[in-house]
């Protein structure tokens, strides 16, 4: 087995501390909401990234209580002279300020105003009459029912016409460059790309023809952007998981048209990789893991690090939850064997058969797939890992590994 005692940035659950958990010092800290699915803290989470700067992470629960510590909203920093800042994109202007010279200017000098211009597009563009909801934002009205569809027709139009502005230049909202602009659309756009679908037959954000602008900008984020494409994005599995759950935007009652759409969404997304895909991806995650050394080689092993890092918290729940009697999962109970399955998921997501103390063969038996299974409908992406790595179990679920 490959070694997986990597050293990881330093991340900190806040929930666990009565008091202010304490940091690295000289490094700055930021505080996000700790499952992954506040867009703002995703706008400060992803500048931080793509500028190369090390930071710490404390993990704020907005769920079930913050610490009592804690005060003020998601997302904060704190800087290294001990002054603490919030407002997404105020803090987005004064990473780049503070750390110039990484590989991205996220607000060039000679193009700042657009810059600018383009993010406060941003608010005139996104329906006004919509609930700003973390978990599906913009999609439904305060009574709960979602949006119509002419109206999400319009964000995308109009969405479409910003981008093709500068078009000529390059894919994204200033053209070339990624810069503060793509940082506040992304969070918003990357949920209505697996949302919108399930809401309203033929609306596709991603769609070539309909919006070929919004197409191609969907594309470069992934490809150009290697922080965001194996890190920072959720994927559209898990965005389509909040429309049916009641009380973060939606009324919850999801028809069945919509959940249809969510499995034949579901179906695509666990397709085999063309040989030619598998590369494209592994090169962006060679950029990405090239300035990271606790990152694993591949998308795949980065999947099996989390798993044996996390095994025991793993085998917990599975035995917790496979005990109840409406649980779908044919898993063993038994915390031994549970063990051996998650040791062979790993190696298999490896990409390689390694010689285990306890596997003496590590084949994609029915229990393996149904690990794969399991931990596919109970993974939160980007809470649990990146989307690259999330995707291997969908794959291996569906037998297309």
């Amino acid at each position: 087995m490959p070694h997986f005692d990597f050293e990881q940035p330093v991340a900190i659950n806040g929930a666990s501390y009565s008091s202010r958990p304490s940091t690295t010092e000289g490094t700055p800290t930021l505080y996000r909401e700790r499952h992954g699915w506040c867009p703002y803290s995703e706008r400060i989470w992803l500048a931080l990234e793509a500028k190369g700067v090390d930071y710490d992470t404390v993990y704020i629960d907005n769920i079930y209580g913050r610490p009592s510590w804690y005060s003020g909203d998601t997302p904060q920093m704190r800087w290294q002279d001990g002054k603490s800042q919030s407002e997404s994109m105020d803090l987005v202007r004064e990473v780049d300020k503070r750390f110039d010279g990484g590989h991205v200017t996220l607000y060039p000098d000679d193009i700042a105003n657009e810059v600018i211009n383009k993010v406060r597009a941003f608010r005139d563009i996104f329906p006004r009459g919509a609930r700003p909801s973390s978990r599906a934002a913009f999609l439904f009205r305060y009574d709960g029912e979602p949006l119509w569809k002419n109206e999400f027709e319009k964000v995308l139009r109009e969405t479409d016409e910003l981008l093709a502005e500068t078009a000529g230049d390059g894919p994204f909202f200033c053209g070339t460059r990624f810069t503060a602009a793509d940082v506040a659309w992304a969070p918003f756009l990357e949920r209505y790309a697996g949302q919108l679908p399930c809401l309203h037959e033929g609306l596709n954000p991603k769609c070539e023809e309909s919006y070929p602008h919004l197409s191609a900008w969907y594309q470069a984020m992934d490809e150009v952007v290697p922080e965001y494409a194996c890190l920072v994005r959720g994927d559209s599995s898990s965005w389509r998981k909040v429309l049916t759950m009641a009380g973060f935007g939606n009324a919850g009652g999801v028809p069945l048209l919509v959940s249809s759409r969510m499995d034949d969404e579901g179906a695509k997304e666990s397709a085999p990789l063309t040989p030619e895909e598998k590369l494209r991806q592994q090169s962006i995650w060679d950029r990405y893991a090239a300035t990271r050394p606790y990152a694993a080689s591949s998308p795949g092993e980065e999947a099996a690090s989390v798993l044996i890092r996390n095994r025991e918290m793993i085998v917990k729940d599975i035995v917790k939850r496979v005990g109840m009697k409406t649980n779908k999962f044919d898993l063993p109970l038994d915390e031994k064997e549970l063990d051996v399955t998650i040791r062979s998921l790993a190696c298999i997501l490896c990409g390689d058969r390694y010689d285990c103390e306890i596997i003496e063969e590590c084949e994609i038996g029915e229990h393996v797939k149904t690990l794969a299974s399991f931990l596919d409908e109970r993974m939160c992406v980007p809470r649990d890992m990146g989307a690259l790595s999330a995707a291997c179990f969908k794959r291996l679920a569906a037998k297309n590994f």
